[in-house]
């Protein structure tokens, strides 16, 4: 039987539909605050958007689970006199799958419809090889000049992302742009849910955490870690399913949607958190894969785990097919593993739990 209701999956439709651009994550976060309001004791808002919750404020102890809201898009960089948008990256855009795809340009006075355009291949001779690099990717809105793009209220700065809509392939995954990170948010919520549902008494205060930002840095997580000064930080982000065509397992590692949530072994994640974490799991037969992170992860675990003198972190993440692309797949299983995991997880921890290093 799912753990997901038909509220959460009419919130997850909404919310991933939602555009929540890095830098402009108002409009995502008031959908999710409200979302996790009825579900936690207080929250909190900090400058620059990102959004927690409290569930028993007021204890010494402070856990923090947590997902980035934010989403990879483009700016408006440049308008020819021909009317024609050259863009630069908010995030890690990939320039190649740009042309053909469809964007909206958020303006002042609303969204405005354009393309990425392409030279036809009927144009293009063997010896031409163009191929699409950032600076010559373009966006045409059907404008006959630059006047007339100025007068739909686009201007340099404005920020653009893909219109795509989440869609369910085969009743087995979610396809759509921005899974990266959204399911991360959507996955602490629905934790947050399932403890307020199941009237779980937590011993210590719990943080349901949507940092902004992660997509240039990790600087939400940054900012509201030096906030909430926690003493433990479960942190859940997406990763690579490496079983598609043209990714080296040796490489990238060996992770397979369907086959459960991902723990990293990393410099940044805490081996006694990952051990109690890996304990749960097997306990409550989870299924987990493993993979390990040279250097850092690359995710919010980093900026957790080495602020305030040194926060005990951990990182579960989602596998994810054709992550920065329109079409990202995360497996409905998959999503669901990874709630059980950071919910059971979070009754094993008790509060002033010894982490010291030996």
């Amino acid at each position: 039987m799912s753990i997901i209701t038909t509220h959460s999956e009419k919130f997850l439709e909404k919310y991933l539909n939602n555009a929540s651009p890095t830098g402009f994550e108002a409009k995502g976060q008031q959908l999710w605050l409200e979302y996790i309001k009825p579900y936690v004791d207080e929250w909190h808002l900090d400058n620059y958007g990102t959004a927690y919750g409290i569930i028993n404020p007021g204890t010494d102890y402070r856990v923090v689970i947590e997902g980035h809201a934010d989403e990879i898009s483009w700016f408006v960089n440049f308008i020819t006199e021909e009317g024609f948008i050259h863009v630069i990256r908010n995030g890690g855009s990939d320039h190649q799958i740009a042309p053909s795809k469809r964007v909206n340009i958020h303006t002042s006075k609303g969204i405005v419809k354009g393309v990425f355009g392409w030279p036809a291949i009927h144009t293009r001779s063997g010896e031409d090889k163009i191929t699409p690099k950032l600076d010559n990717i373009f966006i045409d809105v059907g404008a006959k000049d630059k006047k007339e793009v100025q007068a739909m209220g686009i201007h340099v700065g404005c920020v653009i992302t893909y219109e795509d809509e989440l869609i369910t392939l085969n009743d087995r995954y979610w396809v759509g742009r921005a899974l990266d990170n959204r399911m991360g948010g959507f996955c602490v919520a629905e934790v947050a849910r399932l403890l307020k549902e199941n009237k779980i008494k937590l011993p210590y205060s719990l943080y349901v955490v949507n940092s902004v930002q992660e997509e240039i840095g990790l600087r939400g997580a940054q900012m509201v870690a030096d906030t909430i000064k926690p003493n433990v930080a479960i942190v859940t982000d997406v990763t690579h399913d490496t079983y598609t065509p043209m990714i080296e397992k040796k490489t990238n590692g060996d992770v397979k949607c369907g086959e459960g949530p991902s723990v990293t072994y990393a410099p940044a994640v805490h081996n006694k958190l990952l051990q109690i974490i890996l304990d749960t799991a097997e306990k409550n037969n989870i299924p987990v894969q493993r993979e390990a992170a040279s250097r850092s992860t690359g995710t919010d675990t980093d900026a957790f785990a080495y602020s305030n003198g040194g926060v005990p972190s951990a990182l579960i993440s989602l596998p994810l097919r054709y992550m920065h692309t329109t079409v990202e797949m995360a497996h409905k299983s998959d999503v669901e593993n990874v709630i059980k995991l950071i919910y059971e997880t979070l009754q094993r921890l008790d509060r002033g739990h010894n982490f010291k290093y030996f």
